[in-house]
């Protein structure tokens, strides 16, 4: 912790008289990084209530009234703000959750903006980037950057080898910042806290994210490992279908999920035409990474800690589905029946795509 506070003070400009908002319920880490480098610092927390964490407006207001200059928020939060509305932070610190090129430009135009990585048993940061002020909203997802002070990341295969820039490889983290392990779980701790191969006696954490650097040297984050899910025999990872989708221009958000029956459902903010968002993601996708279901909302529900709250999506309903004619010969009443029992619709017409429909 003092070395989290120590390297993130004079990166986030905190000092006496600093005032820092405190949006973190004290049950995430992130509250760690809050608590540590402002008061360490000399600074002023700004504690939000429940309402104003729930009530964008009440934020706001908040952020105002209490002369907020520094904000670490999760972006899914950022998506609900608009930049105009708080002119007052000139540093937001970006974590948990896949950060998008449109968000960030958006953001960017108006302030600093850093992007970190960290899991909790790291300390809440691991790396940091100062996102560059002339990024667009159709550049690639943002990196994550390079790691802070007193600490070594490596993206390894799976016997725990360098792998090349550009090749996708598992995250681990080392330095001041580990921890020693799981309170009372000698078996989590020994799966997850494993002997480090560069270093003589050290030890480092596996984060069971994917993560692959860059030629420039930095880190751009690539989702989880147990996130990656099998779609008609194929490996799919969300998070690149959440940046595909999120690079489309009227797109602000996008998270895509798996339902029961293995369809991919997208779910895109703000409430735009979900046929062209589509259009734009056949265009950048394989087939089979595609979503069937593009649900367009007007917000993202999120929990108490501006987190996405995927539990709280709306379900997809299966209802009648009909774009072409109906069957007219036995075989086409055979088939579209069989169509329409795999897929759990009411009804499926000839001339509709079966992988389309989620197949």
């Amino acid at each position: 912790v003092a070395n989290l506070a120590e390297v993130m003070r004079p990166v986030l400009g905190v000092e006496p008289g600093t005032v820092a908002l405190q949006f973190a319920s004290f049950s995430f880490d992130a509250a760690v990084l809050d608590v540590a480098v402002t008061l360490g610092g000399g600074g002023t927390l700004a504690i939000a209530s429940s309402e104003e964490r729930t009530e964008p407006g009440a934020l706001v207001e908040m952020i105002r009234r209490a002369g907020v200059q520094v904000a670490s928020v999760v972006p899914s939060l950022l998506g609900v703000l608009d930049p105009a509305d708080v002119p007052g932070v000139r540093n937001w610190v970006l974590g948990a959750e896949r950060l998008s090129a449109d968000l960030a430009a958006r953001w960017r135009a108006r302030a600093r903006v850093w992007n970190t990585y960290g899991p909790t048993e790291a300390t809440v940061i691991s790396t940091a980037t100062l996102l560059p002020e002339g990024i667009g909203s159709e550049d690639a997802a943002p990196a994550i950057g390079g790691p802070i002070g007193n600490t070594r990341v490596f993206v390894l295969d799976e016997f725990l080898r360098p792998v090349p820039p550009g090749v996708t490889g598992e995250l681990y983290v080392t330095g001041a910042g580990l921890a020693r392990g799981y309170n009372n779980r000698p078996d989590l701790t020994a799966e997850r806290f494993v002997a480090c191969p560069f270093a003589d006696g050290g030890r480092m954490y596996r984060s069971g994210d994917l993560a692959r650097w860059t030629a420039d040297g930095s880190l751009e984050f690539a989702g989880r490992a147990d996130e990656q899910v099998k779609i008609r025999g194929f490996r799919v990872e969300l998070g690149e279908v959440e940046s595909v989708l999120a690079s489309h221009p009227e797109v602000r958000q996008a998270v895509v999920t798996v339902q029961e029956d293995k369809r991919l459902v997208a779910y895109v903010v703000p409430e735009v035409d979900a046929a062209r968002v589509r259009e734009h993601a056949a265009g950048l996708l394989p087939e089979y990474m595609v979503p069937s279901v593009i649900m367009p909302l007007a917000v993202l529900p999120l929990t108490v800690n501006g987190k996405v709250d995927r539990k709280a999506l709306p379900v997809p309903e299966t209802t009648a589905h009909s774009a072409g004619r109906a069957p007219v010969s036995a075989a086409e009443e055979t088939l579209c029946a069989l169509f329409a029992e795999v897929l759990g619709l009411a009804e499926v017409g000839v001339e509709d795509s079966f992988f389309e429909l989620g197949g």
